[in-house]
């Protein structure tokens, strides 16, 4: 008993040497990993919390859609932008917007929201429909060498045909007949690709091919 109590004060010796050295590092390791744990969890609560509010404005931009009420989707939409800028509702909801005041000839407004979605939403895919739309946009007021320039980036390639059929037109408005034809053909391999990626066959893939080369056929041969 004796020697068992001699080994047990011995390592108690041991573990208190050990502590004096090292206790203070682990102490901060264990402090560091329950604030970290705390944090990932406030920030996942503030993230759901976050998304939650912005989806209730977000019904009300799509209630003002479907009742065509621009005033209301946009007030709603800047809210959104506003308060929630990073949650997904906010750039689909600019996006939502842009197009209404587009069809009721507030471009300004239709600008500035499909600007804030080329600049700051969070998803890939959105930003460059943004950066798409506000080229359809500045295409349609004539800003032609803005709207060529905002179309340089390469999109994901779910945009990537329309990008070059945009090209397209305004290279073929520009007078630039032979770029335009190769802005077309671009948009043709391109289409061919999204297509074989997606494995879809015929319906408005069809329709869009046809349309893309109607648009190459009228450059003529030069």
């Amino acid at each position: 008993m004796a020697t068992y109590d001699l080994e047990e004060q011995e390592q108690i010796s041991e573990l208190k040497t050990w502590w004096k050295m090292y206790g203070n590092t682990v102490t901060a390791v264990l402090l560091a990993v329950s604030v970290g744990v705390a944090g990932w969890q406030g920030w996942n609560w503030y993230q759901r919390t976050q998304a939650a509010e912005a989806s209730v404005i977000y019904a009300a931009v799509q209630k003002g859609a479907m009742e065509r009420d621009a005033k209301r989707v946009r007030d709603a939409a800047g809210e959104l932008t506003e308060k929630y800028p990073g949650t997904t509702y906010a750039a689909m909801a600019a996006l939502t917007s842009a197009h209404m005041q587009f069809d009721a000839g507030d471009l300004k407004t239709a600008r500035a929201q499909l600007q804030w979605v080329t600049d700051k939403a969070r998803d890939k895919d959105l930003r460059d429909l943004g950066r798409l739309r506000l080229a359809h946009v500045l295409f349609d007021d004539k800003a032609l060498d803005e709207a060529l320039k905002l179309l340089g980036e390469e999109p994901v390639p779910a945009f990537a045909a329309r990008f070059s059929e945009l090209k397209g037109d305004i290279l073929a408005m520009q007078g630039k007949q032979s770029e335009a034809k190769a802005a077309y053909r671009a948009a043709l391999a391109k289409l061919e690709v999204a297509e074989k990626a997606a494995g879809s066959q015929g319906g408005r893939d069809s329709q869009y091919r046809d349309l893309l080369q109607v648009k190459l056929d009228s450059l003529g041969d030069k």
